[in-house]
């Protein structure tokens, strides 16, 4: 039957959500649905304390603090409330080989051209010995470096937020709450289906409660209880591309000041990261059990942390990929039930909050009709796959050869998208952004040249720049960057007085 068909819409309308599973996804959905819609809808979540969340996604983006604005939920007590430090990029360390590190920042790198983006002007520089380093004409970037803070007037720093994920659950937990979420305790032991098995009616918990809704939203994880179990909706694998299918997560005592970036440390069959909080750190290892069994990926995690355990290492499976649909019926995956890609940019929570900001959006108050179904899954999967492309390329454009799973990530076939990229950048510096992409331009050169992707040419209106003037538009734009640096206080003492939290409590 055509999609444009008036008796294809169902018309029930839209007032009872319920919303399977807590954690960062589950809180987020319903601190976003009741701040919006609270006042016409029925909200109620459903969590067990004795069913664990991941609750490793620490680091976030930008993305955020848009978030947060949106509901009006204040920076400072958030900050409070969940130990956050700030965040100005990932410095990746040995990805490109042994010994080279970089740093992927938040901002924008020196000053486009109409005509053609700073890198074309920086290249030409490097030819004539005028420029430095990239990352010389990047605010956000030698902030990192230098470990230096603080908000600038116009939004002059973009920034994003280092958290602990279980206060942050708590914290949404009681600012929807506020309006008017009931939590549900218990598990759930049954989903009840129409005839068609189509569509979920109701979830029976283990207390023997039944309970119905109009829109069942999915957060139950890796388990997508809902989307996958009940409605059999397949997960489509990339191991193809994503070797890495475990991570061991620790947390140790803090030993030093918090920096304002991650460190994201290449290991020889995966990756370490390294997240500091106002009152611990948050470290783990991702790698492929392909290549080291978890005894071994935990050693190296153990042997490269600093500060004494708080908690005992924790082994985490994942399967990257995604759900071949995110909406089904009148069910709606968010978070992990809808897909994983490795938390190497941080981009879990920001897949959470699209799903949201786009469920918000399409949001079916009349009835759920079939060409929005078609258009959020479209969306979900075309963003997705931009995601996945942009973390493929971190293994794939790498010059190390030393351990099996280096040589298979440099050696492996990857999705002809990136390939297309990568052989724009390499032969004539210039990159693309596809509509509605998460990753911008300058976060596209970052990457590519911190993993050793060099262009063979520049855009011809460099040329038109004699060695004088060009001298001094990349000096100009140096001096800017190492004025602003030199006057931004440090960033441990700026978290300090601006949003120092109690300590949480035990």
């Amino acid at each position: 039957m055509p999609h444009n068909d008036p008796s294809d819409i169902d018309q029930n309308p839209i007032r009872r959500i319920v919303i399977a599973g807590g954690g960062t996804a589950g809180w987020m959905v319903a601190a976003a649905l009741s701040k919006t819609l609270g006042k016409v809808l029925e909200i109620k979540l459903i969590e067990s304390d004795e069913i664990s969340t991941v609750g490793v996604g620490e680091a976030t983006i930008p993305t955020l603090v848009t978030f947060h604005r949106l509901l009006e939920i204040n920076e400072q007590e958030f900050m409070a409330a969940t130990q956050a430090t700030f965040k100005l990029g990932i410095s990746f360390e040995n990805w490109r080989n042994l010994g080279e590190d970089y740093i992927h920042s938040f901002g924008l790198t020196g000053k486009d051209h109409w005509t053609a983006g700073f890198q074309h002007f920086w290249l030409k520089g490097r030819q004539r010995n005028l420029a430095s380093d990239y990352g010389d004409y990047c605010l956000e970037l030698k902030a990192a470096q230098e470990s230096r803070f603080a908000h600038l007037p116009r939004g002059g720093m973009n920034y994003a937020f280092h958290m602990d994920a279980g206060l942050y659950a708590k914290f949404l937990r009681k600012f929807s709450e506020g309006f008017g979420v009931q939590r549900i305790e218990g598990k759930i032991v049954e989903v009840r289906t129409d005839a068609e098995q189509s569509h979920i009616t109701s979830l029976k918990l283990d207390s023997g409660t039944e309970i119905e809704g109009d829109l069942f939203i999915d957060c139950t994880g890796f388990r997508g209880l809902l989307i996958g179990q009940t409605l059999g909706v397949e997960y489509e694998d990339w191991s193809q591309w994503l070797h890495c299918d475990s991570a061991v997560a620790v947390q140790t005592e803090s030993v030093g000041d918090a920096v304002p970036y991650t460190r994201s440390i290449a290991r020889e069959a995966g990756w370490q990261w390294r997240i500091p909080l106002q009152h611990r750190v948050g470290n783990g290892i991702v790698f492929g059990s392909r290549f080291v069994d978890d005894a071994q990926a935990t050693q190296t995690l153990l042997d490269n942390i600093q500060g004494s355990l708080l908690t005992e290492p924790r082994v985490i499976r994942f399967r990257p990929g995604q759900r071949r649909k995110t909406w089904s019926g009148n069910c709606v995956a968010i978070g992990l039930a809808s897909g994983f890609l490795e938390p190497i940019e941080s981009t879990s929570i920001h897949l959470i909050q699209r799903g949201i900001v786009r469920l918000m959006q399409m949001f079916p108050a009349t009835g759920i009709s079939p060409s929005d179904i078609d258009e959020y899954n479209q969306q979900t999967s075309s963003e997705i796959e931009h995601i996945r492309d942009f973390i493929i390329l971190h293994y794939h454009a790498t010059f190390r050869q030393d351990t099996p799973f280096w040589r298979t990530c440099r050696d492996m076939d990857i999705p002809a998208s990136l390939r297309h990229r990568i052989e724009l950048f390499r032969e004539t510096g210039r990159v693309f952004r596809v509509p509605n992409e998460l990753f911008a331009e300058n976060s596209w050169i970052q990457v590519m040249l911190g993993q050793g992707i060099m262009p063979q040419q520049h855009h011809p209106v460099a040329d038109l720049m004699g060695d004088g003037e060009l001298s001094r538009f990349l000096d100009g734009i140096r001096a800017r960057v190492d004025k602003t640096v030199g006057q931004l206080p440090a960033h441990q003492a700026y978290v300090e007085s601006y949003c120092s939290g109690m300590r949480p409590s035990q």
